[in-house]
């Protein structure tokens, strides 16, 4: 077995790697070819959750475990709030091959799915992005959309206006080309976004449908506990719904399940997963002026994929430590 570090992790998976992995993997699933019971969330008190999340793919051909621990209030100590490991087993003598740091691959293998949205459903003039969040799935999400779409403008809005300052003097020194500002008034960072992505773990909307101008695309990332939105039900119904997965979108996207509750949308208001939209099975964007809006709730199939892309770069590169069980 190898066991892979953060700091592996971090070495052996580029965005633009990742997202070509997320992208194939979102095909496989939307065809048939991966198994995927629902994440478990077991409630550990004081608003954290442990969540256990197994699957098994076709190609590429292994099966595995994300067990994963969400702190909402890590960050304040200077911890990710994800905190876990990916076990990965091949398949033909389901022996254990890997154990590498969950937190890093769920961050970046996240905003990989958003970047796969982006470049299928965003315009292709789309500059401008805004970011509501400043946290490590805010930082992991500018680096997806840089790297799909020509970004010249970027606006980070969080509640701490200190955050998001230290937040844009980062991005700033990685992207001196790029023009950044933080905010903390939400409604005026949104004004002139061509791309918004929500990274936050609210309990209530922060974004609403009468703030977002015509031809936007929204990457909603938010939380996967059905009791908690990032969005308003107006946006919602005012957008062209993508997912990942339609059976956990309409078992934990809390959006998606209090707007049916309230009979204001029904299941088929989801137009299509991404894995149907890079098949061509199903057109993505259709004009100019349509929201589109790309609910994501990360699937195992994603953490299996870029798993195994990234102990095929451990071996090759000689990094990670080997263990015998």
């Amino acid at each position: 077995m190898i066991i892979l570090s953060s700091d592996d992790v971090l070495n052996l998976l580029k965005i633009s790697d990742a997202i070509e992995v997320v992208s194939a993997a979102m095909v496989e699933v939307s065809n048939g070819h991966a198994t995927m019971p629902l994440r478990s969330i077991m409630p550990l008190g004081d608003g954290n959750f442990m969540g256990m999340m197994p699957g098994a793919m076709r190609e590429p051909n292994c099966f595995g475990i994300k067990l994963v621990s969400l702190f909402p209030e890590n960050p304040k100590s200077g911890f990710s709030s994800h905190q876990g490991a990916v076990i990965l087993f091949e398949a033909k003598y389901g022996a254990a091959i890997a154990m590498m740091n969950a937190d890093l691959l769920t961050a970046i293998r996240t905003a990989a799915a958003s970047g796969v949205a982006t470049r299928l459903l965003a315009r292709e003039d789309s500059s401008k992005l805004t970011i509501i969040g400043t946290g490590e799935q805010a930082q992991h999400h500018l680096d997806a959309m840089i790297a799909v779409r020509p970004i010249t403008d970027v606006v980070i809005a969080g509640r701490n206006l200190e955050k998001a300052q230290r937040f844009v003097e980062s991005a700033q020194q990685k992207y001196s080309e790029i023009f950044f500002s933080a905010t903390t008034d939400f409604e005026a960072s949104v004004q002139s976004a061509d791309i918004i992505c929500t990274v936050t773990a609210t309990d209530d909307p922060i974004l609403f449908g009468a703030w977002v101008k015509p031809g936007t695309h929204l990457n909603v990332v938010g939380s996967s506990i059905p009791s908690k939105r990032e969005i308003d039900s107006e946006l919602l119904i005012r957008s062209r719904l993508f997912v990942d997965y339609r059976t956990s979108t309409l078992a934990q996207a809390g959006e998606v399940i209090i707007a049916m509750e309230k009979g204001e949308i029904d299941a088929d208001h989801i137009v299509a997963e991404i894995g149907e939209v890079i098949s061509a099975s199903t057109p993505g964007r259709l004009s100019s002026d349509e929201i589109t809006l790309y609910r994501s709730l990360g699937v195992v199939a994603q953490d299996l994929a870029t798993a195994s892309f990234i102990v095929e770069q451990a071996k090759v590169q000689g990094i990670g430590t080997k263990v015998s069980l």
